[in-house]
């Protein structure tokens, strides 16, 4: 059945994905015997791509009800008995929605609301009133409940304003109305806002973000989610509020043991929220996991943001000198062991991309999904992205943020859908090659870091040299979306 879907205007290529994600989640695609878990969509007449209310096709009102109530961005999904440019063809829209669809929501025994909203414009107190006024045809027999009625119902309004007043133009008028079937706690990001955290990191995750890669990861009780880069747990936070059993490692032993402090470090942030406890903090190397051998398929999900050296650079164990082979292994004494903080090195992101794929192809599931950030430096804003491959995975959702003009960061979601074996290994290897070579392409004039924060007036057109480009995606009301 089709569905009207509204969205916050945020993060808007995120959306769609999103919902996409909890679909499976809650069952969506289960009769879908070729394997395509994708919904079917569709734009309101004179919409724009990046207007907020978009037409998606749901199996039951059920799944459409948990969808809207676990969404971070859906506003709200309905069941849209009309819709018209102008209030007399919304009403005889309504007029013809079947009424077996209608009566089960008109009874005297039910309670209802009918709320006005607007996208592009604002409506006052007394305007609001006089658009519920119009819908006296509808034969309500309940009573009116503006606080907790047994059925709400929307108008919803677009105007024709085009482009002027800085969001996605819409050509002409449109009013929507419908019956809600769910819609989104909004009030989930102010309790898990950073700037009440009592511990956070310079790489911790805004709370919207990492609820939105939970859901990416289908975070939900019984499922293990595990966090290679766990730093101050920020996104294990998000899957745990979900129900999840949450795993986390980092290189750092200052971060995972210690904090600062033993009332302010990652399990604290745990206990702010009432969650429940990780199973483990590991003070480990992705580059070198501690996994026995042969163990594997042990996680549902891993999520995770590596370190790609805009905020903070990548590390492996080994100082320089024990990787230039100047110096020979060494073993720590058993008196230094507690306080001994082990040597690091570098780690670049080709590397880290390439042991966080192998890790993800021993260690999750079949059916397990990978779910981390890649950085990508706008070099031109023609050439298309090049993304990390591995032959155990799909692809599934590809989401940009445009963090500057200079580079933007992408959220992979990847499903497992082949077996690990040693073929498939060394077949990894190939591709991780060959994907270096082309991620070195964007790297060869120096680090990201530099690329990113070096003076503007610096950029020319030049060969292999960054430009600024300001028109490489729509910029609404001042901001990035």
């Amino acid at each position: 059945m089709w569905y009207l879907c509204v969205f916050f205007h945020r993060l808007l290529d995120y959306r769609r994905a999103e919902v996409e994600a909890l679909a499976d989640l809650f069952g969506a695609f289960q009769e879908e015997e070729d394997g395509n878990h994708s919904l079917e969509w569709k734009l309101p007449e004179h919409h724009h791509p990046d207007c907020p209310f978009h037409f998606v096709n749901l199996p039951s009102e059920q799944i459409a009800s948990n969808i809207a109530k676990r969404s971070i961005l859906v506003k709200g999904i309905y069941e849209l008995w009309g819709e018209g440019s102008s209030y007399e063809e919304l009403e005889e829209a309504i007029k013809n929605y079947p009424d077996d669809q209608k009566v089960p929501y008109l009874t005297s025994e039910s309670t209802f609301r009918i709320i006005v909203d607007s996208f592009g414009k604002a409506l006052s107190f007394q305007e609001q009133n006089e658009r519920i006024q119009k819908f006296a045809y509808i034969p309500f027999k309940g009573r009116v409940n503006l606080k907790n009625p047994d059925h709400k119902f929307w108008v919803m309004e677009t105007d024709d304003y085009g482009s002027s007043n800085g969001l996605p133009p819409v050509v002409e008028k449109r009013i929507f109305f419908g019956r809600e079937i769910g819609a989104a706690d909004r009030k989930l990001l102010p309790t898990y806002q950073l700037k009440s955290r009592k511990y956070l990191g310079p790489t911790a995750m805004d709370a919207e973000m990492a609820f939105l890669m939970a859901n990416q990861a289908l975070a939900a009780p019984g499922k293990l989610v595990y966090d290679p880069f766990v730093g101050t747990g920020s996104i294990l936070i998000a899957a745990a509020h979900f129900g999840a059993m949450t795993m986390g490692a980092d290189i750092d032993i200052r971060v995972v043991r210690d904090g600062r402090g033993p009332d302010c470090n990652v399990w604290s942030n745990f206990k702010q929220y009432g969650l429940q406890m990780p199973i483990s903090l590991l003070r480990a190397d992705n580059n070198l996991p501690p996994w026995r051998s042969g163990l594997k398929e042990v996680f549902d999900a891993i999520i995770c943001d590596p370190p790609y050296g805009v905020r903070a650079g990548g590390r492996k164990s080994g100082g320089r000198k024990l990787l230039k082979g100047v110096i020979g292994p060494y073993t720590v004494p058993d008196d230094k062991r507690i306080d001994h903080i082990p040597s690091t090195a570098p780690y670049s992101l080709a590397e880290c991309v390439h042991d966080l794929l192998d890790l993800a192809a021993q260690m999750l599931i079949m059916g397990g999904r990978l779910v981390f950030f890649y950085p990508v430096l706008r070099e031109d804003g023609s050439t298309e992205p090049y993304f990390p491959e591995h032959p155990c995975f799909t692809l599934v959702a590809v989401s940009e943020q445009i963090l500057s003009f200079r580079y933007s960061r992408y959220l992979l979601t990847m499903v497992k859908t082949g077996l690990y074996t040693k073929e498939i290994a060394e077949k990894a290897k190939k591709m991780h090659l060959d994907f270096k070579e082309n991620h070195l392409k964007w790297l060869e004039e120096g680090n990201l870091h530099s690329a990113v924060f070096s003076p503007a007036d610096c950029q020319t057109d030049g060969p292999g040299e960054f430009k600024s480009n300001n028109d490489l995606k729509p910029k609404y009301r001042g901001k990035y979306v």
